[in-house]
Parts: C-alpha cells; structure tokens; sequence
C-alpha cells in the first residue's frame, strides 16, 4: 500500500505535465470543440430564414401583409332532399356522402308510393357540403336539395327509450317523465318503454337523467325539419293560403300584394283549392307537390300473394359508409323500402336502423342471412311476429285563416298534436303515433289545404309486457 502511494508516482505525472508545456490536459478538449460548433451556425441559411427576412424588408418597406382568410369551421347541417321514391334511391343518396367520407349522424325518411322527403343530418364546412349539395341535385328523379341550417326553423326529433324500472325508483323515473313532457307507451314488471319528442339537445338530456337507472334499447329517429314560415305576403306559402281563403288578402296592404304578384310566377291554374294535390311554392319558383299521400302505406294489411310489411331492427357500427352498405343490400335484391329510420343506439359508436321492408317470410328470412354477412353488422331482428310498440313522428303545415285556424287547433287537440309554429296564414302541427293515427289526422286536415308534411321513418321496440295492441284495435265499439 505504501509503494501505491510513493512520492515518485506523482512526480512522474507531474513531470510529464510540466515537460509538456504546450498542451494542457483536462481543459484541451474544451477549448478546441467549442470553435467547431460555432463555425457551422454561421454559415448554415435555411429557406425558412431566408423567407423570414425577405417577409421582414417586405413589412418594414410595404406595411403588414394582409393574413390569410380562416378555415372555415366544420359544424352540423340539416338538409332536405326531395325525390320520386324508386328501389336504390336510398343507397343512391348516402353513396354520395360515404364516397366523400361523410358519416351521416342522422336520416329520416318518409317514404311514399312514388316520392319520398329524406331529412339528412351531417357535419362538414359550408363550402364542402355545398359541393354535396350540387352533386345531389345532380342525381336522377331528385327534384330539390335544400339546405336549411341557416334558416329559421322547426326541428323535431323521435326516441323511443326502454330503461330498467325497479320498483324503489319508478316514482322517480315517473317524475322525469312528467318533466320532460314524454309518454309511457309500454310498461312491465321490470321496465318501462319512454317515447320522448323534441329537439336533439332535449333527446341527450332525457338521456343523461335515465342512464343511472339503467337503459337497455334506444331507437331515434333522424331529426326533421320544416322551415318556419314567414309574417305576410312575401312568405312563400302566402299565395296558396290566400288562394283558399280570400279574407286573408284584406289584412295586408295593396302594394304589398301587388310585389308579391309581381314576384311570383304561377298562374291561377297552378293553384288548386281543394283535393289532394297541393303545390308548394319556394322563393326560387320552383313548383312540386310536397304533400306525402295519406291513402299509401297501410304497413299491416296482407295480400293473397303472401307478402307481408316486415320491420327490422339492426344494429351497425356508426361509421362513414355503413348506411351505404346496408341499403345496398336491399337496392341489390330490388327491395324498395317503405319506411327508414337511423340515429344513435344506447352503446357509444353504434347505430340503430330501423327499416320497413315488403316480402314474405321466406325472402325476409334469406335477406336478414345476407345482412348478417356485412362486417358492420351486429344484430338483425325480424319484430314482425313479436309483439312491439311502434311509433312515428310527423310535422305538418297547414293554410288557415282567423277562423280556420280555431278549427285547425279543436282537431289538433283530440289527437293530441301540439302546435309548434303559426304565422298570419298558416299553422305547424307535431304529430306523434302509428301510422292510422297519421292518416286520419292528414285526411282530416285536407279540406283546409295541406302546405307541406315531413315524417319520420317507424320506430319498433319489442314490450317487455308482452301485450300486443294490434289484436286490441280490432274490438268494435259500442255505439
């Protein structure tokens, strides 16, 4: 340990120090590397710092630079499209968004026998949606494509909702119900089916208050719309209401009318006062009979054929192209479906579709196979023979005046429909129920003269109560 530790050892070291007096250890190494980082700094230029500097002479010589205009915000739009309803006019519609990579949040359709009013709900900017827009209008037999997010508007929504129900809590879902304003159409040992109406925001809040009691199935129709009508002559359904009840032109001044004829195109012949043909007149002049027939799609009746109305219920993945894939397998096989509704499922990233389909049990039960094969298919379910609860939605716009419109309100009353716009020359009503229930009331409200309908597709949910109301309707009354 000595001989480690010895005077010698350190003179050696010591004296190669001091021999080599040029070159210092331990703080040569510093002192030549910082030179070689420095050099490369100065004489690297980027073109990011070129154009910095020429960006600098520009705004020191010229003044700012004006900035470049914002990227447009993506936000919700509902659009209205138009169509004479044929087989493959769905797949047809939602092949235009899922070729864009659209994912549509919401579609509600009411089907007729020879046209159809599709509301579509789906995000994107002003600018793109535009260009979707052109390219509906494009497609053949579609009549008219609108956009009416920037409109003033009626918007309305359906969902039927089932939630557990046991009894130490029914009073409280009970309470939610009352505040809500929604209905209790199926009621069971251990449930309890909701049917709640009204905008989305109103849809997710019932939601959110029931989802601590448990919710087992959702069913939502798309959201619908009607634009709300305007105050005097300039509106567009003020020569058609005018044209039923002549009292009306009495209540707005001359010149006004005589801008609103001088703005209008339509003959007297185009406008009919009675029957069930009723034109609807737009701002841009383009005349077409808006008004779903009443008398087409009676869904319960059989013919000696054996084909039957079938409705299933599927769930999906809630992706862009989905809708695209399911309706193709019906335009494929030449289905043309009477009824349509999709909207969000109780689980996060599904889609309840709901659909009505002609057919006899023997090719509905090959068609649910073949939809069973799609990879975002979860679950197919045929309701027909089971008993469940099945509702519609309707928005209807109908021309009155002073006293017609005290009449208009009696009826909406019995039927329990509310009146959710009025103007000086017309009244919006919401109607909810199956679809006999929508019939009468829209052939009741014929002889005033009908503007404009928009109508959900049907919702389905099995009761848990195991009732079927269809065999109740056939007892007769006593009189």
């Amino acid at each position: 340990m000595a001989a480690l530790s010895t005077v010698p050892h350190l003179q050696i070291h010591c004296s190669k120090t001091e021999s080599d007096s040029v070159h210092k250890p331990i703080t040569f190494p510093s002192k030549t590397i910082r030179p070689i980082i420095h050099v490369p700094r100065k004489l690297v230029f980027t073109p990011k710092s070129v154009d910095d500097k020429i960006s600098n002479s520009n705004f020191l010589a010229n003044g700012p630079v004006p900035s470049t205009p914002t990227r447009s915000k993506v936000r919700r739009h509902t659009i209205s499209v138009f169509v004479g309803d044929e087989s493959g006019m769905i797949n047809r519609i939602a092949g235009v968004f899922a070729r864009r990579g659209y994912n549509i949040e919401s579609l509600a359709v009411g089907l007729n026998k020879d046209k159809a009013l599709f509301t579509i709900v789906v995000s994107g900017t002003d600018r793109v949606l535009q260009q979707v827009v052109e390219q509906l209008q494009k497609l053949v037999n579609v009549w008219k494509v609108e956009d009416l997010s920037n409109e003033p508007q009626v918007e309305r929504e359906l969902m039927l909702i089932k939630v557990n129900a046991d009894p130490k809590f029914r009073a409280e879902i009970m309470w939610l119900v009352d505040i809500f304003r929604a209905k209790i159409v199926d009621i069971s040992e251990h449930s309890l089916t909701i049917e709640v109406t009204g905008d989305p925001g109103k849809m997710v809040a019932v939601q959110r208050n029931l989802s601590k009691f448990g919710i087992k199935e959702i069913a939502r129709t798309g959201k619908i719309a009607l634009r709300r009508e305007k105050m005097g002559a300039s509106a567009p359904f003020w020569r058609f209401s005018a044209a039923s009840y002549p009292d009306l032109e009495e209540t707005v001044p001359d010149n006004a009318l005589s801008g609103a004829r001088k703005q209008s195109v339509f003959s007297e012949a185009d406008v009919s006062g009675g029957g069930d043909v009723y034109p609807v007149e737009s701002p841009d002049g383009f005349t077409i009979n808006q008004v779903l027939d009443a008398h087409w799609g009676v869904l319960t009746d059989e013919d000696t054929s054996g084909h039957q109305s079938h409705t299933l219920s599927m769930l999906v993945n809630d992706s862009p192209g989905v809708l695209n894939l399911v309706t193709g397998v019906f335009a494929r096989r030449g289905y043309n479906l009477q009824s349509l509704a999709v909207g969000h499922a109780e689980v996060e990233g599904l889609s309840r579709i709901t659909t009505v389909v002609p057919g006899t049990d023997e090719s509905i039960s090959k068609l649910v196979q073949q939809l069973y094969k799609l990879v975002d298919m979860h679950e197919v379910r045929d309701l027909t023979q089971l008993p469940f609860a099945e509702r519609e939605l309707m928005l209807i716009k109908i021309a009155v005046n002073a006293a017609a419109r005290r009449d208009v309100l009696d009826i909406a009353n019995i039927f329990r429909a509310k009146a959710v716009d009025v103007s000086d020359h017309t009244v919006t009503l919401e109607l909810t129920g199956d679809l006999d229930k929508m019939v009468a009331l829209q052939r009741l409200l014929e002889p005033y003269g009908i503007c404009e309908v928009a109508r959900t597709g049907r919702l389905a949910l099995v009761r848990e109560s195991g009732v079927d109301s269809r065999y109740l309707r056939g007892y007769s009354l006593p009189l």
